[in-house]
């Protein structure tokens, strides 16, 4: 098959899995079946033709005519994100079989099945898209339809709410990408990409900056970047977990794609303090993500937390690659960005896998709560062990993906060291504690997210009553699992891949520098390499090891079952657990001066002051960030507008008497300009 073959293979079967979902709107279980199937059939058709175009040559379709100009571009770039896309897409949708069950006779089946089509075959256009009137078009179609996906259970108040902040913080992202693309567009006189590339050479230097800097709030909006991140914990805690999953596992990564897309192709990552800027957000980014994570208990919101980490993670990678690039140094540029596109792979893989797992958990329990889980270890073996493996991968712990990605950006950040500028030079190296730090925390999070959810005793009747989740959804996190072990134990596999698609942005390839044998090394001989295939062997020979030695001496001993040691009282309950509460206090306190933590404890007696009948203790944080930013902006937005409510008089002769002076001034402005 042709590349073109492919592609609008994938693309038509992704509209008769939209179609059948209609057309079997009633039939809840073949809807499913049939919608989900070729959603994942699509998805291996992206999943090949995405590599035919990283292999061979680029794929380019063109419709001009008098009415109709559009076109579709992919390149390896394009290539590899729709790779991302696809991968993600078919682990879902066999995931998706299982887990919609939930909605059986609740909900209507066919409305998701086909918003859930058209949402994956809208983010593949805009990765593909090769004009900015196109890309404008699909980019708000994947907005539109991820709206309605999250408000699917529109009856919750929540919910509503979510989707309110979602749609209005998409479409302000939305209008400052049609200021860069005019913007660009204004120096080529044209709305194609491939004329953006020519016409920002004569473009004069303060309209480059302002392309760039609305480009990165335009497109940092729908990324996560604080403080433009406020939706993204909102929103995908509400949606249904397995868009949940394709959300922050790939639809926010479209926005990565774009900002790479404008800043090195467009613009050519030319000017520093692009890349200044992009790091010092992309840090504050991840270090305060994590923060955030740590305190919540519902277990999708901690995951959209860790969504703004990582993204941030990716984009340290991306700005340092920029600094590299404005400072005359290509090949640390090409070693940044392999460090940034790895980790965007590896993020999709972990996180969808992540959020497939909390979709499990909540499918057999009914609660996104983690202190009213416990003990799911037993009950749901393979759940916890996918769950597990995303864990350790995004805790960035040896020898899984997370940890391969996080050592290439950890090295590109110590490779400033080469930089001239000793000020940019203490800034990236400052990112490089903060990334340290995050990993820290990242960690901790996860011993918290596990083991408060999988370990111990059930804190509540929905944990003692859970069940593994069924086939196909254990098939999904199978697929993922299997991808977080592979692309971390064989990374050197696919560092060739990713060296193809950073040189054409970078100018430089830095293969044969990373990668020798079954290793990965840093530009830098001094700064030594690892094998992350030697560490996965060494786990397989001394794990065993207690284990054997434990049956060779202590086999025959009688065992014992008895419960968990209680501090010495007679019966061991959940009350005597940790919770996921104190587990986080100690950070709490730690980060008191941004937490802003304030706490309530109310106690009932049993007819005396001295014999307490109840005790409640409840604390939360200060949402900083909607308390001092979008408040104060919101009640500006409502100030002006009750000022020029004034000129909404509600007469038809004033409204055409304005369309008139408007006319006249535009008429004035054309003649003086002629």
């Amino acid at each position: 098959m042709t590349g073109s073959d492919l592609f609008f293979g994938l693309v038509v079967l992704f509209l008769i899995g939209a179609a059948s979902s209609v057309v079997l709107n009633k039939k809840d279980r073949i809807c499913s079946y049939i919608s989900f199937i070729s959603a994942a059939i699509a998805s291996l058709l992206g999943i090949i033709f995405s590599f035919s175009v990283i292999l061979g040559n680029n794929f380019v379709f063109n419709v001009s005519g008098t009415f109709l100009n559009f076109g579709f571009f992919v390149d390896k770039l394009s290539a590899f994100f729709i790779l991302i896309i696809s991968i993600t897409a078919f682990a879902v949708s066999i995931y998706s079989t299982g887990y919609v069950k939930e909605y059986f006779g609740k909900k209507n089946i066919g409305y998701l099945c086909f918003l859930y089509n058209i949402f994956i075959l809208s983010m593949v256009l805009v990765v593909s898209a090769n004009n900015a009137l196109m890309f404008l078009i699909v980019w708000e179609m994947m907005s539109i339809i991820s709206y309605f996906l999250v408000v699917y259970e529109h009856e919750k108040p929540e919910t509503r709410k979510a989707g309110f902040i979602y749609i209005v913080m998409t479409h302000i992202g939305t209008g400052f990408i049609l200021l860069s693309f005019l913007i660009l567009a204004s120096g080529s006189a044209s709305f194609s990409f491939e004329t953006f590339r020519a016409g920002v050479l004569t473009m004069p230097p303060l309209l480059r900056d302002a392309a760039f800097l609305f480009a990165l709030i335009g497109f940092g909006t729908k990324a996560g970047i604080v403080p433009l991140h406020i939706w993204l914990p909102y929103a995908h805690p509400e949606a249904p977990s397995n868009v949940s999953a394709l959300m922050s596992g790939v639809m926010i990564k479209t926005a990565i794609y774009m900002l790479i897309r404008v800043s090195f192709d467009f613009l050519g990552a030319s000017v520093l303090w692009w890349g200044v800027l992009l790091l010092i957000i992309a840090s504050a980014s991840a270090l305060l993500g994590v923060m955030y994570a740590l305190m919540e208990h519902d277990i999708k919101r901690l995951l959209a937390f860790h969504s703004v980490e990582n993204i941030g993670i990716i984009l340290i990678g991306v700005s340092v690659s920029m600094i590299f690039m404005s400072t005359g140094h290509p090949e640390l540029a090409a070693f940044g960005l392999i460090a940034a596109l790895y980790h965007t792979m590896n993020h999709a893989i972990f996180k969808s896998l992540l959020f497939m797992g909390a979709g499990s958990l909540i499918f057999s329990t009914h609660t996104k709560n983690i202190e009213e889980m416990g003990g799911l270890l037993k009950k749901m073996p393979w759940t916890g062990m996918f769950f597990l493996i995303g864990s350790i991968a995004i805790s960035a712990l040896p020898p899984l993906n997370g940890f391969v990605s996080e050592w290439l950006t950890f090295h590109a950040q110590l490779l400033s060291i080469n930089l001239s500028d000793n000020i940019t030079k203490i800034i990236v190296l400052s990112s490089g504690a903060a990334l340290a730090l995050t990993s820290a925390l990242a960690a901790a999070c996860f011993v918290k997210a596990f083991g408060i959810s999988f370990l111990a005793l059930p804190r509540s009747e929905h944990a003692r009553n859970a069940s593994e989740a069924p086939g196909s959804m254990l098939f999904g996190m199978g697929i993922l699992s299997l991808l977080c072990i592979a692309l971390g134990v064989l990374s050197f596999y696919f560092l060739p891949v990713l060296d193809s698609i950073a040189s054409p942005l970078s100018g430089a390839s830095v293969l044969p520098k990373v990668a020798f044998d079954l290793s990965l090394a840093a530009l830098s001989p001094q700064a030594g390499s690892i094998s992350t295939i030697w560490i996965f062997l060494l786990l397989f020979v001394f794990v065993p090891v207690p284990f054997l030695l434990s049956l060779a001496l202590g086999g025959r001993t009688k065992a014992r079952t008895y419960e968990t040691w209680g501090c010495g009282q007679p019966v061991c309950t959940a009350r005597n657990e940790y919770t996921a509460t104190g587990f986080s206090k100690p950070i709490r306190m730690w980060g008191s001066g941004i937490y802003r933590p304030h706490r309530e404890i109310q106690t009932s007696y049993a007819g005396s002051p001295f014999f307490k009948e109840r005790f409640t203790f409840d604390t939360q944080i200060e949402p900083i960030f909607e308390k001092y930013f979008y408040e104060p902006i919101t009640r500006l937005a409502f100030f002006v507008s009750r000022i020029l409510k004034v000129i909404q008089t509600g007469s038809i002769h004033i409204y055409l008497l304005y369309i008139f002076i408007t006319l006249v001034i535009a008429l004035i402005y054309v003649g003086v300009g002629g």
